[in-house]
């Protein structure tokens, strides 16, 4: 009995000294939006996706406007008794491809557009995670999270993700 006694002793002063031993996590945080509003190149990168976003904008409303031209004059034609059939037939399909065109230019613009932002604010983030990583080393911290949307951006503590694959039995 007193040898376990003495192992539980020894145990529990390991276990203080070990606990005791190790360096308590230190938190930091930072609102990357913000950061990202004051990054050197800002205004010329959002300038040039406004620029962009305009030059789409002005091409859309030009299909836009040929698109009501050809549904006006196609209802005309209805209107009109002697129109043959074949020629209403051959109108509404011209307007279906257009509306199929209208709608495709309109998502292959909006991703020309988040490409573009994607494209030139890439460099910028990519430098301030470095600067973000950088002060985090510099200043012991083992924790940085975004302010701004509850994310981690830093840590040097370990992925337990792996853990918890393996506890749930996934592959």
């Amino acid at each position: 009995m007193k040898k376990v006694m003495t192992l539980v002793v020894l145990f529990v002063a390991l276990a203080t000294t070990t606990v005791m031993g190790q360096a308590k996590p230190k938190f930091g945080h930072i609102n990357s939006s913000e950061l990202m509003l004051m990054m050197p190149g800002r205004d010329d990168a959002e300038a040039e996706v406004k620029k962009l976003a305009t030059t789409l904008q002005t091409r859309m409303q030009a299909m836009s406007t040929e698109y009501q031209q050809k549904l006006a004059a196609a209802q005309e034609k209805e209107q009109d008794p002697s129109t043959p059939r074949s020629e209403l037939e051959a109108l509404a399909k011209e307007l279906r491809d257009l509306e199929n065109r209208i709608q495709e230019f309109q998502t292959s613009a909006q991703d020309e557009l988040a490409a573009k932002e994607n494209e030139l604010l890439e460099p910028m983030v990519k430098k301030a995670k470095e600067a973000i990583e950088k002060v985090a080393k510099a200043n012991s911290f083992t924790y940085i999270l975004d302010s701004g949307v509850g994310v981690i951006l830093y840590t040097e503590g370990e992925d337990i993700l792996p853990l918890v694959k393996k506890e749930l039995g996934i592959e």
